[in-house]
């Protein structure tokens, strides 16, 4: 891409800033030596950077090398991880708000719930402050900021274009929030927000997440970078018709969307109705694997297009793994070429119901440090 404008030295600054804390943050205790060698930097600029991330809290002299090589032993710089707390929200979840503090290493210290109790509108997101305001509350150490992912189409700045579920159309949720909380806050699409913390725990640079709760989504990562779209809607799959033949009402006012099929309420309402209880119930199976069906017809293309060879599936445990993930490996096997699918993998992701307040923490750190 061509240059708009002359790099500044407070950019080159910044971004040297970042080369070493990434450095630090990936690699652990180094000594400044060490870092300059990693980066390219002289060491005199990582003396100063290194001078000045101290004086923030951020780095941390962690005491001598303990080695056998000759003079002087070298001092041990870290991240010191336990200087400041993340404060991360996962909107995303039909019946409850969730939400966590976690230290710069991503680890959960504290967790709070709302019931969302089908609240939309101003309604919602005044929870969502209220929940944001009781873990800031929690927070034993400086907060570094707030991130939240949230169901719907969110531009660069945070606001909810449209979240349907929600009843939110054109919310500042990012704006609103940080003027709320006095503190930094970085608000996405939840799919968007769990890819994230997905690509982030593996080494896969082609990956595409569904994100099944409230609603449907996906995010996508292309060449190890996030793919959001013209309109900020790419991943919004859960409003794509499935078929032909109708199929059950959606809340976007279509017949036999993705999401009115696959949607954690509505399977969940299925399975109730059918009083299914076993996991070898025919009828559960047979709800479960149309399910699936239904969503292999919808990746079938976007592997055909993507060439993709992860995808991960993210929520209940309970409904998703199993019938329903073998019904869409099956179909994306009969609609797809044999050399694409062959060595495509589709399984659960192994973060459980935290995906999304750890793609929240992921998009903090890179926020507020240029970390991820």
């Amino acid at each position: 891409m061509r240059p708009t404008g002359k790099v500044l030295p407070e950019h080159a600054r910044r971004h040297n800033r970042s080369l070493v804390l990434q450095t630090l943050y990936s690699a652990g205790a180094q000594s400044r030596a060490d870092v300059a060698r990693e980066t390219g930097l002289t060491r005199v600029t990582v003396s100063d950077l290194v001078a000045e991330l101290m004086e923030e809290g951020l780095v941390v002299e962690l005491g001598q090398r303990e080695d056998a090589r000759p003079g002087k032993p070298a001092t041990l710089i870290d991240v010191d991880r336990g200087a400041y707390r993340i404060i991360g929200i996962d909107v995303s979840g039909h019946r409850v708000l969730r939400g966590a503090v976690l230290d710069l290493s991503g680890t959960i210290l504290e967790r709070a719930e709302l019931p969302l109790g089908g609240a939309t509108g101003e309604r919602a997101f005044e929870l969502v402050a209220e929940l944001g305001a009781r873990l800031i509350a929690l927070a034993t150490a400086p907060v570094l900021g707030v991130g939240v992912g949230t169901p719907g189409v969110v531009n660069p700045l945070g606001s909810v274009c449209s979240a349907p579920n929600l009843g939110w159309t054109d919310l500042p949720l990012q704006a609103r929030l940080a003027a709320r909380f006095g503190l930094p806050v970085h608000a996405t699409n939840d799919a968007n927000a769990a890819v994230l913390a997905e690509h982030g725990a593996g080494d896969v640079d082609d990956l595409m997440l569904v994100k099944i709760g409230h609603g449907v989504g996906a995010g996508l990562i292309v060449g190890g970078r996030l793919v959001t779209g013209a309109g900020f809607a790419s991943g919004e799959i859960g409003h794509v018709v499935v078929g032909t033949d109708g199929g059950p009402h959606c809340v976007c006012g279509k017949d036999g969307c993705l999401e009115a099929w696959l949607s954690v309420p509505r399977l969940t309402a299925q399975l109730e109705a059918l009083g299914v209880a076993g996991d070898d119930d025919e009828a559960r199976t047979e709800v479960l694997g149309e399910a699936g069906r239904r969503l292999g017809i919808v990746l079938a293309p976007v592997v055909g297009a993507l060439d993709l060879r992860e995808i991960v599936l993210s929520g209940p445990a309970h409904l998703l793994d199993g019938p329903l993930l073998e019904a869409t490996v099956e179909t994306l096997r009969t609609r797809t070429m044999a050399e694409q699918t062959r060595d495509l993998r589709l399984r659960m992701t192994a973060h459980g119901q935290d995906i999304v307040l750890r793609g929240a923490a992921v998009m903090v750190l890179s926020g507020e440090l240029g970390v991820s």
